[in-house]
């Protein structure tokens, strides 16, 4: 299991890489869910999500030789061009299979920055597999998205920077896809502020964490059926499970209804645009299971690739 000082390590690799990104709050989300709320916005973060922090930790731990051949990755959309940019910046080849369904502009923002695609077919195909064949065929480096020390400390450097403006928050909401993302920021975040508790969350499809976290053991769950792309992950990787089991304090699960109607408020209220993945935790704290009331809680936007066409035609599902 990763420790605080591999955390620290990689943020002080990528301080000159990566973007201290914003902190942004509302007094009428702040109302209507009875708490206060900090909203860490990594949908400005280079690439458009947190995943360049993870994959740049990695890819620069590689030695020259391993540089020389490249890397290859699977990914969804986020990792893929958190993969493409840390190749392009450090000077290394990447070769990355993504699903056909793969949102446009995860697609196109992978392309542009200079790696190559594989799409496969997610309901048949397997992209690990798929992968790992390519890694081993041509010699390079496979990043996988989530299971991986120097990912999860790449990925647990956000909590360093919200810990630098927050010092006594009560809780943190998670998007939980491979459990990359809540993983290394429970390690940061329980080592700085001991008593905050960490919650992830996902869409009640893609309850694969949810239901391992419930269970004490990793389960496996079909493709789902989620807008949420970034969730549609399997199950979590045994490095992130061993962290969630000991780290985390809950899990919770909010529809795909309910994630429309947090995109359409971060966009009315803080006048930014994230994906889906990325208001799943808001959508959890309105929802309130738990019952918050008058908590500091911080809230992780993981990313804003979304396609515009894609963005407004959920947000008409609000209005119709």
């Amino acid at each position: 299991m990763i420790t605080y000082d591999d955390v620290l390590a990689a943020y002080r690799k990528l301080a000159s890489v990566v973007h201290h990104t914003p902190i942004l709050m509302s007094n009428i989300l702040n109302d209507r869910s009875g708490n206060s709320l900090f909203f860490k916005c990594e949908n400005f973060q280079r690439g458009g999500s947190f995943k360049i922090r993870g994959a740049y930790n990695k890819i620069s731990s590689l030695t020259f030789d391993q540089l020389q051949r490249g890397v290859a990755a699977f990914s969804s959309g986020n990792h893929a061009q958190g993969v493409a940019l840390a190749a392009k910046l450090i000077g290394t080849s990447a070769k990355i299979v993504m699903p056909t369904d793969s949102p446009k502009s995860k697609v196109e923002g992978t392309q542009n920055y200079g790696a190559q695609i594989v799409f496969y077919d997610r309901m048949k195909e397997d992209r690990e597999v798929i992968g790992k064949k390519i890694a081993e065929e041509e010699s390079r480096t496979l990043v996988v998205p989530f299971n991986d020390d120097y990912i999860l400390a790449g990925q647990g450097t956000i909590g360093i920077e919200i810990y630098d403006r927050f010092k006594d928050l009560d809780y943190a909401f998670f998007p939980v896809g491979g459990g990359g993302l809540i993983s290394g920021n429970a390690v940061s975040l329980k080592h700085l502020i001991p008593h905050i508790r960490i919650v992830g969350v996902e869409t009640e499809t893609a309850n694969d964490a949810y239901q391992s976290f419930r269970t004490n053991k990793i389960v496996t769950i079909a493709p789902p059926k989620t807008i949420a792309d970034g969730m549609r992950t399997l199950s979590l990787g045994t490095k992130t499970f061993e962290i969630v089991k000991n780290k985390v304090d809950d899990i919770v699960l909010v529809s795909d209804k309910e994630v429309v109607a947090a995109m359409e408020l971060i966009y009315s209220r803080l006048k930014i645009i994230v994906e889906p993945t990325a208001a799943v935790p808001l959508a959890a704290v309105l929802k309130n299971e738990m019952n918050l009331r008058n908590k500091k809680i911080a809230i992780l936007l993981s990313g804003g690739n979304v396609d515009m066409d894609t963005f407004f035609d959920f947000l008409k599902t609000q209005v119709n």
